[in-house]
C-alpha cells in the first residue's frame, strides 16, 4: 500500500532509514552479548515484514499537500513504522501468540534460542517475555528518537510530539481495555467494543499518520480535524474486518492463526452480536478455551458464518466507507486520493473475508467437525 500512496523514490529512503537505525543499534548490542545482538535482528525482521501502509499515509497526505518538508517526512513516516513494530510485539506477548506472517516471532525465535542455550522450558519461556517487553520498548524509544530529531520549526515538532504521546496514551488504553474484555473482567455494549477496536487500531495506524502528514506540511486546523474523523472511520471499518479475517481467514492467507481469537475469548462485535442469537448455544463453551482445538474451533466457524453476526459486522464496515467516500469532498483532491486508495483496499479485503465466511458457511457438519 505504501507503493501506491507515497512519492516514487520514498518508500526506499523510510526502509534505507530504518535498516540503518536498526544496523547501528545492533552493531552496538554486539557488546553486550549475542542474545541482544538477535534480539536487534529480530526487530529489524519485524520491522522490515510489514505492509508499511502506516508510512505510506504519512507520505502520501504530506505530498499531497505540496510535500514541502520532504526529508522529515521520511523520518516521521518511518517513526511510524517503528511504532507499529512495538505494538505488533508487545500484542503478541499479551495474546500469547507464536506466529507473525507466517513465521515464528520474535518472542518465540527469542525462546527457541534459548532452548539450544540449553534452557529448559518455564525459563526459556520467561526469556522470551522478557525479550518482547524489551524489543517493545526499545522500538518505541527508536520511534521518538526519530521524531525528536525531525528538521522542522519548534512548533511543528512539538505538535508531532504531542501527538504520538496522544497516540500511545489512547493506544494503550484500548490494548487494555480489549484484554480486559477478553479475560472476562469486562462485558462490552457492541458500541464500546467499537470505541475500543477505535483506540487501539484506528489512533495508530490511521488517524496519527494522517495527521502527521497534514501538520509536516502545514495545514490548518480544520483540515486536521477532518483527516483524523476520516482516519477514525477508516481505522473503525479496517479493525472490523480484521476480527472477520482473525476468525475466517486461512493462515496461509493472513500469516496468524484464525483460532487464537476464539482461544483468547475475544469480545469483538462480531462476537457480541452472536451473542445475541441462537448460535450462541454452539459457541459460548469453546470460548476463551486455551485448549480449544482445530475441529471444535472450525464447527464454532461454522456456526458464526450462519447466524447474522457476520452480516452485522459487514453492515457496518459498508457504511464506515461510505461515509468516508461521501467526505472526501472536503479534501484536496490529492489528499482525498490517498484516503480513496486505503478505503478501496479495506473495501476489497471485506470482499475476500465476505467469500471466507460464504465457505464456512456451507461447509458440512462431518466436514466441520
Amino acid at each position: 500500500m505504501m507503493r501506491a500512496l507515497a512519492p516514487t523514490g520514498q518508500p526506499h529512503r523510510v526502509d534505507l532509514l530504518l535498516e540503518s537505525a536498526i544496523a547501528d543499534a545492533t552493531r552496538r548490542a554486539a557488546v553486550h552479548g549475542p542474545g541482544y545482538a538477535l534480539l536487534w535482528q529480530e526487530i529489524g525482521r519485524s520491522v522490515h515484514g510489514g505492509k508499511r501502509f502506516r508510512s505510506g499515509l504519512v507520505l502520501g497526505v504530506h505530498a499531497g499537500l505540496g510535500d514541502p518538508n520532504p526529508d522529515a517526512a521520511v523520518a516521521v513516516a518511518a517513526a511510524f513504522e517503528l511504532l507499529h513494530t512495538a505494538f505488533l510485539v508487545h500484542d503478541d506477548l499479551i495474546d500469547g501468540d507464536t506466529v507473525r506472517r507466517g513465521a515464528p516471532n520474535l518472542a518465540e525465535t527469542m525462546r527457541r534460542d534459548a532452548l539450544r542455550a540449553g534452557a529448559g522450558g518455564e525459563e526459556a519461556d520467561r526469556y522470551a517475555q522478557a525479550a518482547a517487553v524489551l524489543a517493545g520498548d526499545l522500538a518505541l524509544a527508536q520511534a521518538h528518537r526519530l521524531l525528536a530529531g525531525v528538521d522542522v520549526g519548534r512548533g511543528t515538532r512539538l505538535a508531532l510530539l504531542d501527538l504520538f504521546d496522544e497516540t500511545l496514551h489512547v493506544s494503550a488504553g484500548g490494548e487494555l481495555e480489549d484484554t480486559a474484555a477478553g479475560l472476562g473482567l469486562i462485558t462490552p455494549s457492541v458500541d464500546r467494543a467499537v470505541r475500543i477496536a477505535e483506540s487501539k487500531t484506528a489512533m495508530y495506524s490511521f488517524r496519527a499518520p494522517l495527521r502527521a502528514g497534514a501538520l509536516l506540511a502545514g495545514a490548518d486546523g480544520g483540515l486536521v480535524a477532518e483527516l483524523d474523523q476520516q482516519g477514525r472511520l477508516l481505522g473503525r471499518a479496517f479493525q472490523l474486518v480484521d476480527d472477520l479475517l482473525g476468525v475466517f481467514a486461512p493462515e496461509a492467507e493472513t500469516g496468524k492463526s484464525n483460532v487464537s481469537d476464539l482461544r483468547e475469548g475475544k469480545r469483538t462485535p462480531l462476537i457480541l452480536h452472536a451473542r445475541t442469537t441462537s448460535a450462541w448455544g454452539d459457541l459460548a463453551d469453546g470460548l476463551g478455551r486455551p485448549d480449544l482445538d482445530d475441529l471444535t474451533a472450525a464447527r464454532m466457524r461454522r456456526a458464526l458464518a450462519r447466524c447474522p453476526a457476520p452480516v452485522l459486522v459487514q453492515r457496518a464496515v459498508e457504511r464506515d466507507l461510505a461515509d468516508v467516500r461521501d467526505r472526501c469532498s472536503r479534501l484536496p483532491d490529492a489528499v482525498a486520493h490517498v484516503v480513496a486508495v486505503v478505503g478501496l483496499q479495506i473495501a476489497e479485503a471485506l470482499c475476500t473475508v465476505v467469500g471466507h465466511i460464504d465457505s464456512a458457511r456451507r461447509e458440512p457438519l462431518w466436514q466441520a467437525g
